[in-house]
Formats: C-alpha cells, structure tokens, sequence
C-alpha cells in the first residue's frame, strides 16, 4: 500500500475524546481499564489512523499566508464535490447551487426538518437509531417514531415496510430520516431497498432527509447508492446530508454540506439554516476537503476500504468462532460493529452493563448499544491498525468470553 494503515497515533492529549474522556465519571464515555491495561478506543465514531497526508498538505499551504479574515468558499471546493460525487457515486447534474454548507450533519437535519414540520410533529426513523438522531430530535421537539428493523434467516437486517407504511399512516408522518449506510447497524442499501422505501414516501407524501455521512466506507467491493438517484420524485424530494468528516477523521475541523436539488426545498432550508448566524465555514475546513477529495484522497479511501474490510472479515468470524451467544450482521459499509448480546447475557446470569464492564476492565473501550435502542447492544470502532484489533480481540477472548 501506498499509505500508512499500521501506525496508530498517540492521541492522548491531543483533542480525542476517544481517550481523554475514558474513564472519567458522570459522562457517557466507557469506563477506565484496570492497572496493567491500556485503553484500545472502540467506542467514538471517529479513526485511529494517520491522516491523509494530502489533507495536511492543503491545510499547512493555506496556514503559510499570514491573514485569516471573511471569505467565501471557493469555485475549488465545489468542483472538488462535483467531481468526488461523479467519480465515486457515478452522479450527474450536480451543481454549484444544489450544494450547501452545514455545521455538521444533524444541524442540516435540523435545519430540514424546521422548514417542512412543526414542533411536535412525528419523525420517522429505523431502529436501531444512531444516537445523534434521538437527541436532536428530542431537544427540539420532535416526536420520534421507530421504524423497528429485523434480521431476517441470514442474519442480514431487513426494512420493514409494513410497519413501516403503517407508522406513516397511524402518526400522519410526513418526514423521515433515513440512514444510508447504516449506522450502527452497517448496512449499504441495495437499490431495490431504497426504491420500495421511496416508493412508500411517495405513495404518502413523506419527505426524505437522507443521512449519507458514511457514503465512502464501503466493504468488500460493495457500492453506496445515492438515495437521490433511484428515482425522479427521491431526487427532487430528498435532502442529502454528506461530510469528509467520517471518511477522513475530520470531526474535530467541522465541515458537513447537504445537496438538494429541489429549488423550494434549498432556498428555504438554507433560509432557516441562516437565522443562527453561525452556519458558516471555517477556511481552514475549506481547505481540507479540497485536500481530501482530491486525486490523492481518492486513492487513499480506497486502501483504507481495504484495511477496513480486512479488520472487519477478522473481527466477525472471530466472534462468530470464539463468542458464543453474541450475534451480528457483518457490517457492508462503516467501520462499526453492532454486537447483540442477549443470549451471552441471559447463559451467564449477566446484564449488558456486566458484560461492558468485563470490556472495559481489561481496555477495550466499546460502546453501549443502549443509546441506539438496543438494550442488549455494543457498538464496537474497527478503525484501527490490524495489530490492535488483534490484541482488542485477544483480550476479549482470553479474560472475557472464554476465560
């Protein structure tokens, strides 16, 4: 490989709550590990790789000219995402206007949402829900209602349509956010998936709020279809929400946009998104996506497409080896796995907080599953060099589930 996937960063004291904010009480953090344990961190959303270098580049260019003042973002920003979406996504007749500036992801889910509902009106989602949705919704007054999903004979989660349409129809819903990829569960949609959901939309006048954040981190050769390009009526109905953030461990600079094709729709969302006065980009962010989503980026993503499948090839058929009574789907796109853990439990006499624990105890920092409405889940982070999810893996094996 042309990019260095082995060496994990130190990171602590660096702005990573991924390890700063381990152990410490009162938070929603996992707890410390006992003495002679490292932390590995395996609960945040966010990597432990080496950054792209051609994103330092651009930042350390811009950085060199002594003046930071008001700007506009630049015609390079947005032919980089013109171009990133044609190349990856196999998307035309992306503009410059259907493209939008958001402080994160769930503030242009907000934004949205305030201009076709009302407070209190219902919001649909499928769950397990991705713990951003839930308290978004809730602080501003958003009624949520869950789309429940299932895994079918393969283990493979499944969209309930029925219930589905049946919840649109009972809470006279007219907006849903849907989740593509998956989080947590790590589903890619097929098309003919996201073609029946649309089609149900359509049917009862529901707008889409897709969440597509994880869009480049796609497994063993699979392919993200943008939910706007399955029909005519999802392309004009359909705000899009995307980030680098995700792809390139860029939480920490902020810099989300949404693409909406719909003239109605982006004029008086970008509107509302407006009243704040603080929806507007750092240069420095700027910058890094143009450095992100450049030649060198796409062949980056692509190697890390490739450790990625690998961490999480190893991670599945270990658990599925080696954990009895812990099941999963193995994840098709994210690099987070989704552990249901009831029937571990309930063979061990342990609660799910006591199976955490024994994680935590010995430095494998993953994350309650509660939070995404499963109340026997762990979300676990695989973006790690491969040595480190090994002895991740060893530990967990070794003092927890076959001590």
């Amino acid at each position: 490989m042309r990019y260095d996937f082995e060496t994990m960063p130190d990171r602590r004291g660096k702005d990573a709550i991924a390890l700063d904010m381990v152990g410490r009480p009162g938070g929603f953090a996992p707890a410390g590990p006992k003495e002679g344990f490292s932390v590995i961190p395996m609960w945040v959303a966010d990597m432990n790789f080496l950054a792209c270098p051609a994103i330092q580049e651009a930042i350390i260019r811009r950085t060199e000219h002594p003046a930071f003042g008001y700007f506009e973002p630049s015609a390079a920003y947005y032919d980089s995402i013109i171009r990133w979406h044609r190349l990856r996504n196999g998307v035309d007749g992306l503009e410059q206007k259907h493209i939008g500036y958001e402080n994160g992801v769930l503030g242009g889910v907000i934004s949205t949402l305030n201009v076709l509902c009302s407070r209190g009106d219902a919001v649909l989602v499928q769950s397990p829900t991705y713990i951003g949705f839930t308290m978004s919704l809730k602080n501003n007054g958003y009624e949520i209602v869950h789309n429940p999903m299932y895994r079918d004979a393969l283990g493979i989660w499944r969209l309930d349509y029925e219930d589905m349409e049946r919840k649109i129809v009972a809470h006279n819903t007219h907006v849903t956010i849907f989740c593509s990829p998956h989080n947590p569960c790590g589903r890619v949609w097929e098309r003919w998936e996201i073609e029946k959901a649309m089609e149900i939309f359509e049917r009862h006048n529901v707008w889409v709020v897709s969440d597509e954040i994880w869009s480049d981190i796609i497994l063993d050769g699979r392919k993200h279809i943008p939910t706007q390009s399955v029909s005519p009526w999802a392309r004009n109905h359909t705000a899009a929400m995307y980030a680098p953030s995700k792809t390139f461990n860029l939480a920490g600079l902020v810099g989300s946009y949404h693409i909406i094709y719909n003239d109605w729709l982006r004029d008086r969302q970008a509107k509302e998104a407006s009243l704040s006065h603080y929806n507007s980009m750092n240069v420095l962010s700027m910058h890094a996506l143009v450095g992100a989503y450049s030649e060198a980026g796409q062949l980056w993503v692509n190697e890390l497409c490739q450790v990625l499948s690998e961490n999480v090839t190893f991670a599945s058929a270990l658990i599925r080896e080696r954990f009895e009574g812990i099941s999963l789907q193995k994840p098709e796109g994210t690099y987070m796995l989704f552990l249901h853990c009831e029937q571990w439990c309930k063979a061990h006499g342990k609660t799910i907080a006591e199976l955490q624990k024994l994680g935590t105890d010995v430095g494998v920092a993953w994350q309650d599953g509660g939070m995404f409405h499963d109340p026997w889940g762990i979300r676990m982070n695989l973006a790690l060099p491969k040595r480190i999810v090994e002895e991740a893996f060893e530990r967990l094996d070794r003092y927890v589930f076959n001590p």
